[in-house]
């Protein structure tokens, strides 16, 4: 399984990736989550592929519109180690 979740995460996604383990992403609360790193919008379906996955998470609870830190997810830990 870990090996097909490394297939299927982009060079985009594994940057996203990174970025949230380095505490600089927030997320967008609602239906859809969405992502910023460093205040700036990511690739939405990226974003919405990360979270889907289970590979980021809200860190904290928040209403829908309101940003949230972000935070990787024990999966996303392993999906990183995985990538080398």
């Amino acid at each position: 399984m870990l090996s097909e979740m490394r297939s299927e995460l982009t060079g985009r996604e594994f940057a996203m990736l990174r970025a949230v383990a380095a505490g600089r992403g927030e997320l967008l609360c609602g239906s859809e989550p969405d992502l910023a790193i460093d205040g700036y919008w990511c690739d939405f379906l990226a974003a919405h592929h990360l979270a889907h996955a289970g590979l980021v998470r809200p860190a904290a609870l928040g209403r829908p519109g309101e940003r949230v830190p972000a935070e990787i997810t024990p999966a996303g830990r392993l999906a990183l180690a995985s990538a080398g």
